[in-house]
C-alpha cells in the first residue's frame, strides 16, 4: 500500500509539472483515484516541501508554485539527457551563465542513472565547442526566464525598451515566443498600445515585471513564429544597403550561410538575390565572403569603400 502511495504521490508530482494549472477531477481522472484521494495526496506533497497551490473556481484546482526552496523535479530519460547535453553546450548569446551551468550540470550528472551516463558521455564525447571572443550584446538569463515563464502562461507584461536612437519608451505587452537568432535573442510579443505584432531584442529590455493578468495566447500570423521572425528582421530598416545578385541556386547559397533565412530569394534556378544590409560593415563583408559564388553588388558608397579597402588589405597581404 506504501509503495502504490508512493507511486501515486510521484506521479501526481510530475503531472504538476507538466501543467500550469490542472482541476482536481481531472488530476483525478489520470490517477484513477477520487478527488479526496488527490486532497490527500497533495497534502503528503506540501508535507515533502513542494508548494501545490489550491485555486479557486468550480470544483477547485492545483498548481505548482515557487517556493523558498527549490524541490526536487521528475525527468524521465530523454529529458535528463538533454538537459545534460544542454548544460554541456550552454549557452549562446547569454550572459555569465557559462560557469553555473557547469556546476548544474555536476549536480545532475551525480545522480544519472548508470544507464543515462554512458549516453550523455557519448555525446559530450561527440560534442565539441568553440569559444569565441564575445561579438555583440548578451542576454540575461534571469530575463530570459522571466519572458519564458510569461510566454507560457501568457500573462502580460511591463518593461522599458530602448530603441534603436537610445529612447527608452514603456510598454506593454503579450508575450509568444523567443527565438534565437546567431548571439541576439528576441521577444515576438503583441504590444498592446500599438494594438500590433512587434519584435523586442532582449539586450534593450529593462525593467520586465509581470502583471498577473492573463490573457488567451493569440496566433501567429502564419503559424510559424520562427519564420515570422525571420521575416520581420529582413524587413527592418539598417544603415547600410547592400544587395548581391548571386551566381548560384538559392537552395546552395542557403546551405552555405547561416541566419539569412528570408534574406535570400530565388530569381530562377541558377540566380538569387542576397539581401546582406545589415548596421556593421564588417558583418556586410562576412556574409558576402560566405556566398562562395560569383556575384554583382548593389550597395550604399560606405559599403563598396569598406570592401575595397578589405580587398587591397588582402591582396597586399596576399603579395
Amino acid at each position: 500500500m506504501t509503495s502504490d502511495t508512493t507511486a501515486r504521490a510521484l506521479r501526481l508530482l510530475s503531472l504538476l509539472q507538466t501543467r500550469r494549472e490542472w482541476s482536481g477531477s481531472d488530476l483525478a481522472d489520470r490517477l484513477d483515484v477520487t478527488v479526496r484521494t488527490v486532497r490527500r495526496d497533495v497534502d503528503r506533497l506540501r508535507e515533502l516541501g513542494y508548494p501545490v497551490e489550491g485555486t479557486r473556481g468550480h470544483a477547485g484546482g492545483y498548481r505548482l508554485s515557487s517556493g523558498t526552496d527549490l524541490p526536487p523535479l521528475l525527468l524521465d530519460d530523454d529529458e535528463a539527457v538533454a538537459i545534460a547535453v544542454a548544460l554541456r553546450t550552454a549557452a549562446g548569446g547569454l550572459s555569465g551563465i557559462e560557469e553555473t551551468a557547469l556546476g548544474a550540470l555536476a549536480k545532475l550528472e551525480q545522480v544519472l542513472p548508470r544507464r543515462l551516463r554512458g549516453q550523455v558521455g557519448a555525446l559530450q564525447a561527440a560534442v565539441a565547442g568553440i569559444t569565441w571572443e564575445e561579438r555583440g550584446p548578451r542576454a540575461d538569463p534571469a530575463l530570459l526566464a522571466t519572458l519564458a515563464a510569461a510566454c507560457r502562461d501568457h500573462e502580460i507584461l511591463t518593461f522599458g525598451y530602448t530603441a534603436r536612437g537610445g529612447t527608452d519608451t514603456p510598454r506593454r505587452v503579450e508575450p509568444c515566443h523567443l527565438v534565437a537568432s546567431g548571439d541576439l535573442w528576441y521577444l515576438l510579443a503583441h504590444d498592446t498600445g500599438k494594438d500590433d505584432w512587434r519584435l523586442f531584442r532582449l539586450d534593450r529590455i529593462t525593467r520586465a515585471v509581470p502583471t498577473g493578468r492573463r490573457v488567451p495566447p493569440r496566433r501567429v500570423p502564419g503559424d510559424d513564429p520562427a519564420a515570422f521572425v525571420a521575416g520581420r528582421l529582413s524587413a527592418a530598416p539598417t544603415r547600410h544597403r547592400a544587395v548581391a545578385t548571386v551566381r548560384a541556386p538559392a537552395a546552395s547559397v542557403r546551405a552555405r550561410t547561416r541566419g539569412l533565412g528570408t534574406r535570400i530569394r530565388p530569381v530562377d534556378d541558377d540566380t538569387c538575390l542576397v539581401d546582406a544590409s545589415d548596421d556593421h560593415l564588417p558583418r556586410i563583408a562576412q556574409i558576402l565572403a560566405g556566398l562562395d559564388a560569383d556575384y554583382t553588388l548593389d550597395a550604399d558608397p560606405e559599403v563598396l569603400g569598406h570592401l575595397r579597402d578589405a580587398a587591397h588589405r588582402a591582396l597586399r597581404a596576399t603579395g
